[in-house]
C-alpha cells in the first residue's frame, strides 16, 4: 500500500441507550449504514466498492453493528459487539472516547463520541485483490474504522 483512501457512508442511523451519564459500562448501541451511500470522492472507485467484488450492495444493501457489552468510561470505553458486512457477522471490539454532554441552543441534550477500531476486510468476504507491476498490494486487508458520533437525548 502506498496511500490511504478514506471514505464514508452518507446514509446511516444509530442509537445508544445508557443508565449512566458517561455512556460507559452497561450502555448499548447499534448502527446501520446503507452500502450504496459509500463515498470516497472517486465515482469509479465507489462503484467498484458497491459491486460484487467488494460490498455487493445489490445483494447486501446494509452493514450493521450491535453492541453486546460496553466497559469503561471517559476516554477509555470498549464496545464489544457484532459487525455484519456482506452477510458475515463477526465479533469486534471498538474503542470509544466520550466527548461530553451539552445542551444546544435549541434545548436538545447531545452526547459526543469518537469511536475507532480495525477489522480485516477479508474476514467479511471482501476478498478482491490486485497487485501492481511493482508487486505491491492495491488494497490492504486492514480497514481502520473511525466515527465521530453525536446522540440526541430522546424522551
Amino acid at each position: 500500500m502506498i496511500t490511504t483512501v478514506t471514505g464514508n457512508f452518507n446514509e446511516f442511523e444509530g442509537s445508544a441507550t445508557t443508565e449512566s451519564d458517561d455512556f460507559g459500562t452497561g450502555s448499548q448501541s447499534e448502527f446501520t449504514a446503507t452500502i450504496s451511500s459509500i463515498s470516497t470522492n472517486n465515482e469509479q472507485r465507489d462503484e467498484h466498492l458497491k459491486s460484487a467484488d467488494f460490498f455487493d450492495a445489490a445483494q447486501y444493501p446494509t452493514l450493521s453493528f450491535k453492541s453486546t457489552k460496553t466497559e469503561g468510561s471517559g476516554d477509555d470505553i470498549k464496545i464489544y459487539g457484532d459487525l455484519t458486512i456482506k452477510g458475515v457477522t463477526k465479533p469486534v471490539v471498538l474503542n470509544a472516547e466520550f466527548g461530553g454532554i451539552v445542551v444546544d441552543p435549541y434545548g436538545q441534550t447531545k452526547a459526543g463520541f469518537t469511536v475507532s477500531g480495525k477489522i480485516s476486510r477479508k474476514e467479511f468476504g471482501l476478498t478482491w485483490s490486485a497487485v501492481t507491476e511493482a508487486g505491491s498490494v492495491v488494497v490492504s486487508d486492514d480497514i481502520r474504522l473511525l466515527a465521530e458520533v453525536q446522540f440526541v437525548k430522546q424522551g
